[in-house]
């Protein structure tokens, strides 16, 4: 209980710290700014692109940590052999 409770506080202080980020280099912040100025939604498509870009590596390699942890759980149920 004791472990769920310090992972619930920790959790709560990155939520309360996190802030509002675009993550954009300058040259791409000033033409999604510009376009956003003039009422288009580069800006926006901009930002999810690179969200998009960023999720791919972590479902990669969360996938194959999930099918690693898996697979690996099967063979340890299996019966060892006995060594007489």
């Amino acid at each position: 209980m004791k472990k769920y409770l310090r992972f619930f506080f920790v959790f709560l202080l990155v939520l309360t710290v996190f802030t509002l980020v675009d993550a954009q280099c300058p040259m791409c912040s000033m033409t999604a700014e510009t376009n956003m100025v003039g009422g288009g939604r580069a800006g926006r498509g901009l930002n999810s692109g690179i969200i998009y870009l960023l999720m791919a590596p972590y479902v990669l390699v969360g996938g194959i940590a999930f099918y690693w942890f898996r697979y690996r759980r099967k063979d340890d149920a299996v019966d060892p052999v006995n060594n007489d």
